[in-house]
């Protein structure tokens, strides 16, 4: 049985030890889809649902079932994340970012501490794009919601975007389309084990 344990921001990053290297813009998700948001953040019910909780650009809460394999593919992707990502930031599972279509969660970021510091204080959704977003594919996403995904997220502001596919196959790409590796993981293999 793997054994991993996941990073857990216990405190917030000094401004003062960032580096100054890249001003991101901030996107902000269309006011219906911050509502919802704030709506949902205020409904208990909806917080102990096994359900990724996301909104779309008109307000409507969407809700994503998760089997527990795509669970392990996210668990396998945060370790080797660990292992073969840069080391001035971390991966975050189901890490809320507001994007021009709303409020999403994708799978698995890793996002540096430079843009976490970014982040104001009490955020419910991050308004800085993480450099990596990852999607893990489920039985019932279709290929064109994968894309729109993909492009939302590299139109936000993301370096890189990652698409497991259910059987544990990466497709990374960046903004210039598929790539045949990953430039911010290099060591990342193309394929996740899904099993233990």
């Amino acid at each position: 049985c793997l054994r991993v344990r996941v990073p857990l921001r216990m405190t917030k990053p000094s401004t003062t030890d960032r580096p100054m290297a890249e001003t991101l813009t901030q996107h902000v998700a269309p006011a219906a889809a911050l509502d919802a948001w704030a709506r949902a953040l205020r409904t208990p019910a909806l917080h102990d649902l096994p359900y990724t909780v996301e909104t779309n650009a008109h307000g409507q809460l969407l809700l994503t079932v998760h089997t527990p394999a795509h669970s392990r593919l996210q668990l396998q992707i945060v370790y080797l994340l660990n292992a073969h990502g840069p080391d001035d930031g971390a991966p975050e599972v189901e890490f809320a970012v507001e994007t021009a279509e709303g409020i999403k969660g994708p799978d698995v970021v890793w996002i540096s501490d430079a843009r976490y510091a970014q982040m104001p204080e009490g955020a419910t959704a991050c308004p800085v794009m993480p450099e990596l977003c990852v999607e893990v594919a489920s039985t019932g996403n279709t290929a064109a919601e994968l894309d729109a995904k993909r492009a939302l997220y590299l139109d936000g502001g993301a370096k890189e975007v990652w698409i497991c596919d259910e059987d544990g196959r990466l497709r990374f790409f960046d903004t210039g389309g598929p790539r045949s590796a990953s430039a911010l993981a290099p060591g990342m293999p193309a394929r996740v084990a899904p099993g233990r």
